[in-house]
């Protein structure tokens, strides 16, 4: 199966933010993170993840709802085991959700959820997601223990935490992508899916290529930074065509 691109639209909404947050409702509000994903889409995104985060930074909850009711291609909500998050992600009921750790000090997301830990709570909120015909990843480390308890879990997909590879340089970069061909081989023999995401570029993403079974990489920064230069079709279509080349 071909190695699709989930195109990220969260920093479309964060420079929204950035100068509406406290007038939502002027007539001058841009951009559109709706609009950014439908360009997404039409340009060869096979999907778009948004994160509905607790502090609201950049997605709003209307945002989700207009994402869930527009797109033609599917929706992947990125969201921490909140009780306010998971209450909104049943009523949109995405295509996916992705379950990921949130520290509200962080910029971005610091590293893969605790499956081990949070087990139980764990348990209870992807029961639910599942009852709401959504499938449901966990964004993990590529630590074995994780990985086997994402399998105990029953989720259908992991999101392998990419941030660590792609931060890293000389040995420490070829140490952390055999971890992830390592927890990738893991997740495939234990009957995971897989895919991938977080710090991936237009210099990195080929070096992930040696990950074997990969179904989907979520990438955002590096696709809405290069949209200033080139325009979001051109660098969606960019990443789109990179992606072709991961070998069958």
């Amino acid at each position: 199966m071909p190695l699709c691109l989930g195109v990220n639209i969260d920093h479309a909404a964060t420079l929204r933010q950035a100068r509406y947050a406290r007038d939502p409702d002027s007539i001058l509000v841009e951009p559109d993170p709706v609009e950014a994903a439908l360009i997404a889409e039409t340009a060869g995104a096979d999907g778009i993840t948004a994160h509905l985060r607790e502090d609201r930074r950049h997605i709003q909850d209307a945002d989700i709802f207009r994402l869930k009711e527009t797109l033609k291609t599917k929706l992947n909500l990125e969201m921490g085991n909140a009780p306010e998050i998971v209450a909104i992600a049943l009523k949109v009921k995405p295509h996916d959700a992705c379950l990921v750790p949130e520290n509200r000090n962080e910029v971005t997301t610091e590293g893969g959820l605790d499956c081990l830990t949070h087990r139980n709570a764990l348990t209870d909120t992807i029961t639910k997601l599942h009852d709401a015909g959504t499938l449901v990843s966990l964004f993990i480390d590529p630590d074995p223990g994780q990985i086997r308890a994402a399998a105990d879990l029953k989720a259908e997909y992991i999101e392998l935490h990419t941030g660590a590879f792609a931060n890293a340089t000389g040995p420490d970069r070829t140490r952390e992508l055999q971890r992830l061909i390592e927890g990738a081989k893991l997740a495939h023999a234990v009957g995971l899916r897989i895919n991938a995401g977080h710090g991936l570029n237009y210099a990195n993403v080929r070096e992930l290529f040696a990950v074997p079974h990969l179904e989907e990489l979520n990438i955002g920064h590096a696709i809405i930074s290069r949209a200033l230069i080139t325009g979001l079709a051109a660098a969606v279509a960019q990443m789109k065509s990179i992606c072709a080349e991961y070998p069958l």
